[in-house]
């Protein structure tokens, strides 16, 4: 088999046994299932083009992974992805919210309308439980800049629950 020939079996045999994980980490980051998928399907054509080089590597999931986070922040960008999020306020909770519990139906609005890279902070570290070395890697900053990226997010998502009503239910003030 020609080496051609035997990069695409490696890409083929690759994509069958890391896109649903992909996938996910595209949903997550982008919170739309239709731009995951276009999101998904880009960072995949360009990993093909360059696959005798990412096929060889030793990890070579992270590094699609990385171009996958790269090119939803690039993506969240462009004006004809940016959609209205509703001013409509957040409903109240129907059941008594624990101290220190919080409804995931509550909280994945707030992270979806976060900006593109704090957004991909908080799902590498919260859902990926990805350290904050391996974000700089991933998203290729600086480690300060996660860690900024993050405080923002939470002090956003923070924010976003005290207006909600939600903060006071937890206890925060």
């Amino acid at each position: 088999m020609t080496t051609a020939a035997q990069d695409l079996v490696d890409f083929v045999d690759f994509v069958a046994a890391r896109w649903q994980s992909l996938y996910r980490l595209a949903y997550l980051l982008t919170a739309s299932p239709t731009v995951a998928e276009d999101v998904l399907q880009t960072t995949l054509e360009k990993a093909y083009v360059g696959w005798a080089r990412i096929g060889r590597m030793e990890y070579p999931e992270a590094y699609v992974r990385r171009m996958l986070a790269n090119a939803v922040v690039s993506s969240s960008r462009r004006a004809w992805l940016r959609e209205v999020l509703s001013e409509r306020p957040l409903e109240a909770a129907a059941e008594p919210v624990e101290v220190g519990v919080l409804d995931r139906s509550l909280l994945w609005p707030l992270v979806c309308a976060l900006p593109a890279r704090q957004r991909a902070v908080i799902v590498l570290r919260y859902y990926e439980d990805l350290t904050e070395a391996q974000i700089s890697e991933v998203l290729g900053c600086a480690p300060g800049t996660v860690k900024s990226q993050a405080s923002a997010a939470m002090k956003a998502l923070r924010r976003a629950l005290a207006a909600s009503g939600v903060g006071e239910v937890l206890g925060e003030s």
